[in-house]
C-alpha cells in the first residue's frame, strides 16, 4: 500500500463526504450552523482520519485513527437519523447515504481488526 488513497475505505467515505454536502444543501437556511455543519464535519472527519493516521509512524496509531474514524462515523450515522426524524431531508434513499456510511463502517471495521493482527506479531 503505498498511500491512504489506496485504501478503497478512503475512497468510499471520499464518496460518502460528497453525497453529505450534496444531501444537506435541501437542509433548510437555520440549519446552516446547526445540524448541516455538524454533519458536514463529522462526515469529513472520516476520510481525513484515516488519511492522518496512515501517515503517522506506526501502526499503532493508525489503529488509533481508524477507530477516531470510526466514532466520527456513528456520529454521522446519529446525525442521519436526526435529520430524517427532524423531517430535514426526506426517508427515501434517493442519495443512499446512511446505507453508505454502514458500507463504510463494515470497512472501517475490517480495517481495524486487520490493524489489530498487524501489530500485535
Amino acid at each position: 500500500m503505498r498511500g491512504h488513497r489506496d485504501l478503497v475505505v478512503w475512497q468510499k467515505a471520499m464518496i460518502l463526504v460528497t453525497d453529505i454536502y450534496q444531501a444537506t444543501r435541501e437542509f433548510p437556511k437555520d440549519e446552516v450552523y446547526g445540524l448541516r455543519a455538524q454533519l458536514r464535519r463529522a462526515a469529513v472527519s472520516v476520510p481525513s482520519n484515516l488519511a492522518e493516521g496512515h501517515g503517522r509512524n506506526s501502526r499503532r496509531e493508525f489503529h488509533q485513527f481508524i477507530g477516531n474514524a470510526r466514532g466520527s462515523l456513528t456520529e454521522v450515522e446519529t446525525q442521519i437519523e436526526i435529520a430524517k426524524k427532524s423531517r430535514l431531508r426526506e426517508t427515501s434513499s434517493r442519495c443512499g447515504t446512511f446505507i453508505q456510511a454502514s458500507e463504510v463502517a463494515r470497512m472501517l471495521n475490517g480495517l481495524r481488526k486487520w490493524s489489530e493482527t498487524v501489530y500485535d506479531r
